[in-house]
């Protein structure tokens, strides 16, 4: 069965950017493909086997032998199970282009993020599966590809190639959010991903300082303003279309209007990821975010003292309220200054993910004073080690977000 829909959503320019930008009527279509197999008392659907899983499947179920020793590899690997979604890689289609030379088997892994740090686990299980276990196979040839997953709501409302919106938020101002989505960003880019950075603390922007771009000013082009790319990252701020000893006084309406536009007014091109990070608090920003745009998740920032967590605390519980789902907490800042550990209890006590813990540096301080992020600056110290480690971990995490919020597991047509 083939379902189709059309969503219109009318864009306006009325605030701070409209010297750029024009209205524009956006009609995107959005398509669900759903299909059973049933045979001797089994059904499998297509939401669940790939095409070759789904092949293997009748086979077996119509008595065939699986003569085929590419067969047979491609059974073997449907044993691997990908550890942070919990499903094995055939069933996830992670694997592609198998071919059997002589005693070698030939495949891709596409793994779900180019930031993903398991390759040598992979590695290690695919040939725990098939070496020695598969007749005349001794060794295996694995390349490498990535394929983000697309969060599909976002098609269905937005006229923009992304394939996920990352909130990053904070109770309270001063616990290095900024920072911390900086770095996130840089890492993923730095890993091949494909990445956008929207500033959408549009009253006190800093992402302009801290990704070194300075007061620099977007092009128009097509009416459509042109991101600035740092680091290998695709930015936009108000930082870039006002004057920096100037005040922004904005209203709630025209806040709304202005994150708006910076999603749909902005030329970004393909996405694999867009972070967005947001001022602090739980006021008009965050909620005007959540409510126009299907987040895929949201990772939230504190520092481990106490009255940090406190207003954390709030944050978490804003999103859950918005069906925002909770990709984790980031401790940041941890160290004898401001203690350690309070992050971690936070996540536990509300039942979401820890993501990693950022020691308090002052060279994380300096790389955001001179436009430096410490992920790509001084990737070998322990602040930037740990910014590395969470970009993976996010990473991860909204891959497995994606499947557990997918309604549909997409088939890739090539050809």
């Amino acid at each position: 069965m083939t379902g189709s829909g059309n969503f219109q959503i009318l864009g306006w320019a009325n605030t701070l950017v409209r010297p750029y930008i024009s209205a524009r009527l956006i009609t995107p279509n959005v398509t669900n493909i759903t299909d059973n197999f049933y045979d001797k008392g089994y059904t499998y659907s297509l939401n669940e086997f790939t095409e070759h899983k789904f092949r293997a499947v009748k086979r077996e179920v119509e008595g065939e032998d699986m003569s085929s020793t590419q067969d047979q590899v491609m059974a073997a690997l449907s044993t691997v199970i990908e550890p942070e979604l919990h499903k094995d890689i055939v069933s996830l289609n992670m694997v592609r282009d198998l071919r059997v030379e002589g005693d070698t088997a030939k495949f891709t892994i596409v793994l779900t993020t180019p930031a993903c740090p398991l390759k040598s686990v992979f590695e290690e299980r695919c040939n725990a599966a098939v070496v020695g276990r598969v007749a005349g196979i001794k060794q295996l040839q694995i390349g490498w590809d990535a394929q983000v997953p697309t969060d599909r709501r976002i098609h269905g409302r937005l006229n923009v190639p992304m394939h996920s919106i990352i909130a990053v938020g904070s109770g309270k101002g001063g616990v290095g959010k900024s920072t911390v989505a900086t770095n996130i960003a840089a890492a993923l880019a730095q890993a091949g991903a494909r990445v956008g950075l929207i500033d959408a603390d549009i009253l006190n922007p800093n992402i302009p300082t801290m990704t070194g771009l300075g007061s620099g000013r977007p092009r128009v082009i097509d009416n459509k303003m042109q991101p600035i790319e740092a680091y290998g990252i695709k930015v936009i701020s108000t930082g870039f279309l006002t004057e920096p000893d100037k005040p922004m006084i904005l209203r709630g309406p025209m806040l709304h209007s202005a994150i708006r536009q910076f999603f749909t007014d902005v030329e970004w091109g393909n996405l694999d990821y867009m972070i967005v990070d947001l001022p602090p608090g739980t006021g008009d920003a965050p909620l005007s975010l959540a409510q126009s745009f299907p987040l895929t998740g949201a990772v939230i920032v504190t520092q481990p003292q106490d009255v940090a967590v406190s207003d954390a605390l709030r944050s978490i519980a804003m999103f859950e309220t918005l069906n925002v789902p909770i990709l984790g907490v980031v401790e940041n800042m941890a160290g004898d200054f401001f203690g350690e550990g309070g992050g971690e209890k936070l996540a536990k006590e509300r039942g979401v993910p820890f993501l990693g813990r950022i020691p308090l540096e002052a060279e994380v301080r300096k790389g955001g004073d001179y436009g430096r992020p410490i992920v790509v600056h001084m990737p070998e110290t322990a602040a930037g080690q740990a910014f590395l480690k969470l970009a993976q971990t996010v990473a991860a995490r909204i891959s497995v977000v994606m499947l557990q919020t997918a309604d549909v597991i997409p088939l890739n047509i090539i050809g």
